[in-house]
């Protein structure tokens, strides 16, 4: 009679688990902090955990994660800006394997990277480094595909002009 059932919550944990390298590099996206990313994390972790019932089987969980972390993270956001502490944000060093011109390449694209407007951000790394599709990215992101298509466009296009390349030139952009 079991196999009538949906997977356990065994099956979902083991799922949620898999899952956490990327929930983790998204979240220093998103927060461009080692700690505040971990924190983040555990926070997308329980709140799924606790809404396990709400997850329908056959449906994208990374997508589901990022969209549960991205809630989090608006609601930590809010927190924060009552608070009358400040803490200064930093986007940790991208380790980079090779010479000079490699580092210094790869320091360009991460400042270009943190000057783009979080809205930028948020769509380039989901689909260029999660892998997702535009449609699940634009799920999560709540805006429409033609919304996260501009968005993409704007972002490589600034991350382009970021590096120093001329518009619409090609040299190992995103």
């Amino acid at each position: 009679m079991q196999e009538d059932r949906a997977p356990g919550p065994d099956a979902l944990a083991t799922a949620i688990a898999a899952e956490i390298p990327r929930l983790r590099r998204f979240a220093r996206v998103l927060t461009r902090g080692g700690d505040q990313a971990d924190d983040l994390v555990q926070e997308t972790l329980l709140r799924a955990i606790a809404a396990q019932a709400q997850f329908e089987p056959g449906t994208n969980l990374r997508a589901w994660l990022f969209t549960i972390l991205r809630h989090a993270r608006a609601a930590a956001a809010r927190r924060a800006a009552r608070s009358p502490i400040l803490e200064a944000e930093t986007l940790p060093e991208a380790a980079v394997s090779g010479g000079q011109e490699e580092r210094q390449a790869m320091r360009d694209v991460a400042n270009a990277f943190r000057q783009l407007a979080s809205i930028h951000r948020e769509a380039l790394w989901l689909v260029v480094v999660e892998g997702l599709d535009y449609s699940e990215a634009a799920r999560i992101l709540n805006v429409p595909p033609g919304t996260l298509r501009s968005r993409l466009s704007r972002a490589r296009e600034a991350l382009r002009q970021g590096i120093g390349l001329e518009p619409g030139e090609e040299g190992g952009s995103p």
